[in-house]
């Protein structure tokens, strides 16, 4: 790793005047001079930052640390009566949180399978969603891929067995961050602050970007922009909702697929909203819209959840190597609902 700068933030204000480049910029400036670097990128928890440093794929000239910034942190009542999660909030922090655990259930859920023990008690919210991609080509020095500005995606023709099976034409990752699953189902919106100190929020289903759009980036954040915080929007009771995954490894893995269900029921669990998101499916968290429609204004049961889990899947366009997810996906959305709707999903197995 490269000799770097350090500079410890006063403020997020003062931050977001120091940067220069996001870390997607940076890295697509190394590619083109790779004896010229100037970026000055932010730093919070620093989990994916420094892996990349250390892989050689960007080198910074200064890190801005807003790691000590209090304004950042903790969870609180929103304006609307929603809530609010600072961007330096741990994982850790949102699945132990009481609050989060009864009214976003699926929002704690996923963020208490995320990485290790370890990694949850340091990664931050904000850093977990603008962290890069996890494909190996895109993570290897020797591999000029396309979202690092190269000819192309190396695997349409490699080993993509963790690939998208969404929207995966031009490049195949997938979204590595598994709360942005269970955030997309919640509706949430990222609150950004500018170089110049005003705030907007966006609509987090805005804010990630398909490969058809940009190639290079995950999201619209701007150079310069800091990622805030996480505004989650009130539930109308009874609202119920579900995270469940698969991985290869009980902890310190990405999911092989992940599943976010939110169901707004009545007294006789007819759905009058469902809100499904696939995780590990596309280079951004998937909305299963054709499975939600088959939910809407139905009564939950054995039934209507398998015909959610098959809609799931509809569309879907697997690569040589990973058309095992599509059963995950069904399977796991099927359960996912019959969770959520509060039924016994024992009598659903195959």
């Amino acid at each position: 790793m490269e000799a770097f700068e350090w500079q410890q933030a006063r403020s997020p204000a003062e931050a977001a005047a120091l940067i220069t480049h996001t870390t997607a910029e940076a890295m697509l400036t190394l590619q083109a001079r790779p004896t010229v670097q100037q970026a000055i990128l932010v730093k919070a928890g620093g989990v994916d930052l420094l892996d990349l440093m250390k892989e050689g794929l960007v080198i910074p000239r200064r890190l801005v640390d807003i790691s000590q910034l209090a304004e950042l942190e903790g969870i609180s009542a929103g304006d609307d009566g929603g809530l609010r999660i600072g961007a330096l909030t741990t994982l850790a922090q949102i699945a132990e949180h009481p609050g989060l655990r009864q009214s976003h259930a699926a929002l704690a859920q996923a963020a208490a399978t995320a990485a290790s023990p370890q990694i949850r008690n340091r990664a931050t919210l904000g850093g977990n969603l603008l962290q890069r991609p996890r494909c190996w080509y895109f993570r290897s020095a020797a591999h000029h891929c396309l979202r690092k500005g190269g000819g192309h995606c190396f695997a349409y023709a490699g080993d993509n067995r963790y690939h998208a099976v969404f929207a995966n034409h031009g490049c195949a990752i997938v979204h590595p961050s598994t709360p942005a699953t269970a955030l997309l189902a919640f509706h949430a919106r990222v609150e950004l602050l500018h170089p110049q100190g005003h705030r907007h929020l966006l609509p987090l289903e805005d804010f990630f970007v398909l490969p058809e759009a940009d190639l290079h980036r995950e999201n619209n954040l701007a150079a310069g922009e800091i990622l805030t915080a996480v505004l989650l929007p009130s539930l109308a009771p009874p609202t119920h909702s579900v995270y469940l995954h698969i991985a290869e490894k009980a902890a310190f893995d990405w999911p092989l697929a992940d599943v976010a269900v939110v169901l707004d029921l009545d007294g006789e669990d007819y759905c009058r909203h469902a809100s499904i998101v696939l995780g590990a499916a596309a280079p951004i968290p998937w909305r299963a819209m054709q499975a939600e429609a088959v939910l809407t204004g139905v009564k939950i049961s054995e039934e209507t959840a398998r015909a959610a889990g098959q809609a799931a899947v509809a569309g879907a366009t697997p690569l040589d190597h990973n058309t095992y997810k599509l059963p995950l996906f069904t399977t796991l959305v099927r359960r996912a609902v019959l969770l959520a709707a509060g039924l016994d999903q024992n009598s659903a197995l195959p």
